[in-house]
């Protein structure tokens, strides 16, 4: 499961832990995501997603035949 999420497209960014006395060591800064399954009520079909906490609150604000329409269109979705 590679960490991308398929509705918004947010993946992990790199940053640096800094200590107090400013020495600089790289770290991940990882997104919220999580497997979570949907019904697709206009396929009519169940469908698991990769997604983030940011992009469950966009199904949840637009809907998820929107979203997915969305998100194929940005190339963010690989199926």
């Amino acid at each position: 499961m590679s960490k991308i999420c398929q509705i918004t497209g947010k993946k992990a960014m790199v940053g640096n832990n800094v200590s107090h006395s400013n020495r600089k060591t790289k770290r991940v800064f990882d997104i919220n995501l999580f497997s979570k399954k949907f019904y697709w009520v206009e396929q009519d079909v169940w469908v698991r997603l990769n997604i983030s906490a940011a992009g469950l609150r966009t199904v949840n604000k637009i809907g998820l035949d929107a979203a997915i329409k969305k998100a194929a269109d940005k190339g963010y979705l690989n199926a």
